[in-house]
C-alpha cells in the first residue's frame, strides 16, 4: 500500500543539514522512484556558496521556492545574461519555469534555502555539451 510522503519542516531542516555537511553545499531528496523515472521530482537543499554550473537541460525545468532565497539567471551562448529572478518569500516570486535548452543557474542567497525541482525524466548526467565553458 502506498502512503503519502509529506515535505514538511522537520525534512527540510534535515536535509538542510545534510547540505551543510557535504563539499557541493547541497543535497537532492527524491521523490521520483529511479533516475529513470518519466518524472523527475525533488527537493534541493543548497547552503550560501552554492552555484550551480551554467547549463541546460533538454527538457521545460520548474523550480518552485519553499523556503530561503535564490538568484536565477539566463544566459545566452555568448554567456550574456538575458533575464534573473531573485526567487523569495520578501519578494513574493516563489518559483519560475524556464524552457528546453537555455542556458541557466542558480545562486543560493540564503541559508537554508529549498528548492522543489520538477522537469522531465529520464536523469540524463551533463555532458560537456550541456555546460557553458
Amino acid at each position: 500500500m502506498r502512503k503519502l510522503e509529506l515535505i514538511t519542516h522537520q525534512l527540510m531542516d534535515t536535509l538542510c543539514q545534510k547540505a551543510e555537511e557535504t563539499p557541493r553545499l547541497r543535497m537532492n531528496h527524491n521523490f521520483h522512484p529511479t533516475l529513470d523515472d518519466k518524472v523527475q521530482r525533488f527537493l534541493n537543499a543548497m547552503e550560501p556558496g552554492t552555484v550551480i554550473d551554467i547549463h541546460h537541460h533538454k527538457v521545460d525545468e520548474m523550480l518552485i521556492l519553499l523556503q530561503g532565497s535564490v538568484k536565477v539567471l539566463l544566459y545566452n551562448d555568448d554567456k550574456e545574461i538575458i533575464d534573473e529572478a531573485i526567487l523569495s518569500a520578501k519578494t513574493e516570486n516563489y518559483g519560475v519555469q524556464m524552457p528546453a535548452n537555455v542556458w541557466h543557474t542558480v545562486e543560493c542567497l540564503e541559508p537554508h534555502t529549498v528548492l522543489f525541482e520538477v522537469k522531465e525524466g529520464p536523469f540524463i548526467k551533463h555532458e560537456d555539451s550541456g555546460i557553458l565553458k
